[in-house]
């Protein structure tokens, strides 16, 4: 034992290995375990041994075999080829190990996490005697149709240009700039590393003012995200938390999709990869994987792995904001993680805290969140990386530890809602449990550019959701036929708001992606359609006579009768309503 780079196994626990020997490990250091030399990460160092977690299946490791240390931390390649791809929780390319070893994963199949033989067609923006700093752009490569991936000096790297290629074809490990600093050359590649659990660096934060529009009427009006923003989807199971996700990847208006399917039965992640491939991409018209990154880490793989695959997803959004990019990250789900974080400490025998969970679930769930954010990067381009993360609540109970401590690094909860599942209402988002605090800061937004007085029609919107929440009660226990006139609109407008506006199909093609300007004029004419209504009532024409007219039910069909670019239609419809309701009026009065 000679060398100080090896240990020797004496406990297995599942994927929590003991080593002994002379060795000289680092916190968080990845290391080789065993002779099939199975990726492994230090996470734990004692006087007289080292705590292991282990990535892969540690199916016939023995105690006696050598642990030899990388010297380095848990790392990911950052470079062409990422966009499209599908890999596991550590970056390996799934499609690339089945065409090597079968639909199974062999323990200790390392291999390449970018293709190295693959020649990109590369655009140098660079020669020498320039000066680059770190995160500038010195090479350009179109990495799909959608994409083009900017090459940048990794970050802590700076200084002069001494040689540089011609624009043409290069693999990602052939060098093609030389930089020199006071100390040494540096020779820069198409890729770079980077450790999974340091967030990239960039050169200052910016406020949350502008809104990641989805097209879901629901979110975009009444609980906005923000660009760079936190949002989860808690839901049990059925409520459509998959399929939200899969709305937001398609519709959001984010450059790139990063989708982290964590810890989720082997057939849903099946399903995303046969779905994502076949999805168009509304912006281009190419499918949606040219901008989209998969990470598929499944219930049956190693638990460990699933830990670390949340962040090697975020390292890859981090590295495409710095290009300059949206980046909308998806985590399906975190509860799936944070049962993997309990089943380690379990076998680490950590004292347990509320319902199992170690006592650091909420700092961890905080390094996550956090590491969103929109920015102005080195190279002064502006990106974000935005988290949408889905929680399983068993039981759909919200107030066990996971969604409770979300709650507290997110500022936008969407709870889904099992009874509207039940009734067809999607996005089963339920509008008295959810919130978004992000709306002060977008109004200026919503008033600039889809109406001066978007932000006060959505507040008149939501007051006749919370009446009406207020009435169903007494409705459930006396009826609603005692209730006045007055209240019995407001039920009849709530119900005019929910099947009208907030249910949305996702498989319509004028109401699965809905402009914010739309969304402005359909909630518009609700309202009007309530001010002239309320007048009626209370000159005392009754609800029915308003009902048969047809108004109501006209109000529910606008989103499949008027398309997303006719406007102009709002204006005619209002003008037949309102001639329909001084119909009401005349009729009244003669009588």
């Amino acid at each position: 034992m000679g060398d100080t780079s090896h240990g020797t196994i004496y406990g297995i626990n599942g994927p929590v290995i003991k080593v002994r020997g002379n060795h000289a490990f680092q916190m968080l250091e990845m290391v080789l375990v065993g002779h099939d030399r199975l990726v492994g990460e230090v996470i734990r160092i004692l006087k007289h041994e080292t705590i292991v977690q282990v990535y892969e299946n540690t199916t016939g490791l023995k105690t006696g075999e050598p642990v030899v240390s990388t010297g380095k931390p848990l790392t990911v390649k950052l470079g062409p080829g990422i966009i499209g791809n599908v890999f596991d929780g550590i970056e390996r390319p799934l499609v690339k190990i089945a065409e090597d070893t079968g639909i199974y994963i062999k323990r200790g199949s390392v291999m390449n996490n970018l293709d190295t033989e693959k020649l990109w067609d590369v655009k140098m923006l660079v020669e020498p005697g320039d000066y680059l700093n770190q995160g500038e752009v010195f090479a350009e490569v179109k990495e799909t149709e959608s994409v083009n991936h900017k090459i940048m000096v990794p970050p802590g790297i700076k200084g002069e240009v001494i040689e540089a290629v011609g624009d043409g074809q290069y693999n990602i490990e052939k060098t093609i700039v030389k930089v020199r600093d006071e100390k040494r050359i540096h020779n820069l590649t198409l890729v770079q590393e980077w450790p999974v659990r340091e967030p990239r660096p960039y050169y200052r934060r910016l406020p949350l003012d502008i809104p990641l529009i989805t097209g879901q009427r629901v979110i975009d009006t009444l609980f906005p995200l923000a660009k760079g923003g936190t949002a989860a989807i808690p839901g049990g199971f059925g409520t459509g938390k998959t399929l939200t996700q899969h709305q937001l990847a398609k519709w959001a208006d984010a450059d790139i999709i990063v989708y982290v399917g964590c810890g989720e039965r082997g057939n849903e992640i099946t399903e995303v990869l046969e779905d994502f491939p076949e999805l168009i991409d509304p912006r281009s018209g190419r499918p949606l994987m040219e901008r989209t990154v998969l990470i598929g880490n499944t219930s049956n793989m190693p638990v460990a792995a699933r830990e670390a695959s949340i962040y090697t997803g975020i390292t890859l959004a981090e590295y495409y904001r710095d290009m300059g990019y949206d980046v909308a990250i998806m985590a399906d789900s975190t509860s799936r993680w944070a049962e993997a974080l309990r089943e380690i400490s379990g076998r680490l025998e950590e004292m347990p805290a509320e319902e199992g969970f170690p006592a650091y679930l909420p700092s961890r769930l905080s390094e996550f969140y956090e590491r969103a954010g929109r920015v102005e990067n080195f190279n002064k381009t502006l990106g974000s990386v935005s988290i949408i993360g889905a929680v399983s609540p068993q039981g759909g109970d919200f107030s066990e530890p996971v969604t409770q401590n979300t709650k507290r690094f997110i500022r936008c909860f969407w709870a889904l809602d099992k009874s509207l599942a039940y009734t067809r209402h999607y996005p089963a988002v339920n509008w008295t449990n959810s919130y978004s605090e992000y709306s002060d800061e977008l109004s200026g937004w919503y008033n600039e550019i889809a109406h001066p007085e978007f932000m006060n029609k959505k507040a008149m919107l939501s007051r006749i959701l919370q009446e009406e929440g207020k009435l169903l009660d007494i409705v459930k226990l006396i009826g609603s036929d005692i209730l006045p006139d007055e209240q019995k609109l407001v039920l009849e407008t709530a119900r005019t708001i929910r099947q009208g506006f907030l249910q949305q199909n996702a498989y319509h093609e004028q109401d699965a992606y809905v402009p914010v300007q739309k969304q402005y004029l359909m909630m518009d004419s609700i309202l009007r359609l309530y001010e002239k209504t309320t007048r009626l009532v209370s000159l005392g024409i009754p609800v029915s006579v308003i009902r048969k007219s047809g108004v109501f039910e006209e109000l529910i069909r606008i989103k499949y009768n008027i398309s997303n670019e006719d406007t102009g239609a709002f204006d005619e419809l209002n003008m037949k309503l309102e001639t329909r309701l001084d119909e009401i009026e005349s009729d009244y009065k003669q009588n």
